[in-house]
């Protein structure tokens, strides 16, 4: 019982840590460019039924990835899939990074699915889909990981929201331009908008063809950004990497 208390205000204090230094973060740096385009928000959506596909895995928290999907790459082939509706068949407006979600970390490997019966409510997911354009996706990151971090989906959300808003988005269908392009060069471009960010803490999740699909950013249990480890850093910095356009 101690144990769990402790565990709780460990998760408290980590969590006011983010929204403080994340909200210091917002107010420094507005964003270079939008990535969510003439999207508006419905007052509330529908709370999927999220059934868990693994194991409970309950460990302490060593730090925090907040993964951002390339939308572009994603809708490229699903313009006319009904699942994927609201991201992709541009009723709802374009996207550019939209947010996958935020996870904790452990020492090896990751929480999941910690039990709670706790569901988050229509407008709480409303609020989340001019970030993350999927009701199905935001419901699914609460179950998965958001409950290995905190009781509500409420502060859950808020935290991802901050971090995610308080990032300087660079013009990546510029960059996309560049001859020879690397995973260096995306590294430096996201690093260089994004003052004090290390090009270290910038993962890359590249597709089987090598093109860019996600980042995976890394930070600490301060929520301070810090070297990705070797999984989720992804490929070298040499590796070409390939853009798709598509807004």
């Amino acid at each position: 019982m101690m144990g769990r208390l402790t565990n709780s205000i460990r998760r408290r204090g980590a969590l006011a840590l983010a929204l403080g230094f994340a909200t210091a973060s917002l107010a420094l740096a507005a964003p270079v460019s939008a990535q969510a385009y003439q999207c508006s928000l419905p007052r509330t959506a529908s709370v999927p039924t999220i059934a868990r596909d693994g194991p409970e895995r309950q460990m302490p928290v060593t730090g925090y990835t907040l993964a951002v999907s390339w939308s572009p790459e994603c809708c490229r082939t699903r313009d006319g899939d009904s699942g994927q509706a609201r991201q992709c068949s541009g009723r709802s407006g374009r996207f550019g990074f939209v947010l996958h979600g935020l996870w904790p970390n452990g020492a090896r490997g990751w929480p999941q699915w910690c039990g709670t019966e706790v569901r988050p409510t229509g407008p709480e997911i409303a609020t989340q889909l001019c970030r993350s354009p999927s009701a199905r996706l935001v419901a699914r990151q609460w179950a998965k990981h958001g409950a290995c971090m905190t009781r509500s989906p409420r502060t859950y959300y808020r935290v991802s929201a901050i971090l995610y808003d308080g990032l300087r988005w660079p013009d990546f269908d510029r960059l996309s331009r560049k001859p020879d392009l690397t995973a260096g060069d995306v590294r430096d471009w996201f690093a260089a908008a994004n003052r004090g960010w290390p090009s270290g803490a910038v993962g890359i999740k590249l597709n089987a063809r090598g093109w860019l699909e996600e980042l995976r950013l890394c930070y600490d249990r301060r929520f301070m950004p810090a070297r990705c480890d070797r999984g989720r850093f992804g490929p070298e910095d040499e590796a070409a990497v390939k853009i798709w356009r598509g807004l």
